[in-house]
């Protein structure tokens, strides 16, 4: 499993969830930072990003803004500051066919628990994307199938959504990549720690020590842990950790294997060791996250059925 397959994995834990927002005449909005990863395409009209670190970039239609790791931003109808917009308020769907001079389609996995992937917060905070959609037409397709799928929610929903989250985010991704931005790319060209990272990725229940793991990179104990340290951001084991309790995160949300069965597919001996490890990581019981509803994260997202103007982005705040 390379790292970017790896790090949209581990997204997977969180809520996927989707809306239309559509604006007319003044209006602007802020996001703060939350634990997400998420986009906004721009589907109809023009509009403008706003971030605290650089000046107002103009958007397009078909341009893709994305949070890989939910820093704050803004999108308004004309340039401005980020801190004088007011907080974004968005329900879980919105009116499919109301008139209006802005249409985003967006979309984001909510981690209520846990931490974004490494691979993801060595990105930009913000990223914008003009997809190539007469090269691309998967991403076309993928917009649209995720818009109709917010627009007229059907049985089924709870699967197709996270799946167009999934292949959207890759494929955007992917064209950003494959585009000039060597700077601003994570560092995964050590040859030694991508091999280290995909025994992690695909062998987590393996008994792996220091040790071992240098063993099978072909390096010592000691230059691993040095060197994996400085790309990943932190230890070998402490890695090893985090990603045992993803999988096992994605293996509560989407199977019903028992938790013993699940603490042995990741590497954990009891379902109390499993239990224990898991509390430190996530802040609550693996039973308990398990039972979580996913359709709703935290009140970020509003019943569908609240007021109609809760569909809509407060307007930019007097100066």
């Amino acid at each position: 499993m390379d790292t970017l397959s790896a790090a949209l994995g581990s997204v997977r834990v969180g809520r996927a969830q989707a809306c239309w927002v559509k604006q007319s005449g003044a209006w602007g909005m802020r996001h703060p930072s939350m634990t997400m990863s998420g986009f906004h395409v721009l589907v109809r009209g023009t509009a403008w990003l706003i971030t605290s670190t650089g000046p107002p970039r103009a958007l397009r239609p078909g341009d893709v803004v994305l949070a890989p790791s939910g820093a704050e931003h803004g999108l308004s109808h004309a340039p401005g500051v980020l801190r004088k917009l007011r907080p974004a308020v968005l329900r879980a769907s919105a009116p499919g066919d109301e008139p209006s001079d802005v249409a985003f389609l967006c979309g984001a996995y909510w981690l209520d628990h846990g931490t974004i992937h490494h691979y993801l917060r060595a990105l930009p905070d913000v990223i914008v994307i003009s997809p190539d959609y007469d090269r691309d037409v998967q991403v076309r397709s993928l917009v649209d199938m995720l818009g109709a799928d917010v627009s007229d929610a059907r049985p089924g929903s709870s699967v197709t959504r996270p799946a167009l989250l999934d292949l959207l985010l890759t494929h955007v991704l992917r064209q950003w990549l494959e585009q000039d931005h060597e700077a601003d790319r994570p560092d995964t060209n050590d040859p030694v720690i991508a091999a280290a990272l995909r025994e992690i990725h695909t062998s987590p229940h393996q008994a792996w020590t220091v040790q071992r793991l240098s063993e099978a990179v072909g390096i010592s104990r000691t230059a691993l842990t040095k060197r994996f340290t400085s790309v990943v951001g932190k230890p070998p084991m402490t890695y090893l950790t985090s990603w045992r309790l993803t999988c096992a995160a994605r293996l509560l949300r989407e199977t019903d294997a028992p938790l013993a069965a699940v603490a042995r597919q990741v590497g954990y001996s009891t379902a109390f060791a499993f239990g224990a490890a898991f509390r430190r990581e996530y802040g609550i019981p693996p039973g308990r996250f398990r039972d979580l509803d996913p359709a709703y994260a935290s009140g970020r997202f509003q019943d569908p059925a609240s007021a109609h103007d809760s569909a809509s982005a407060s307007p930019p705040s007097p100066d």
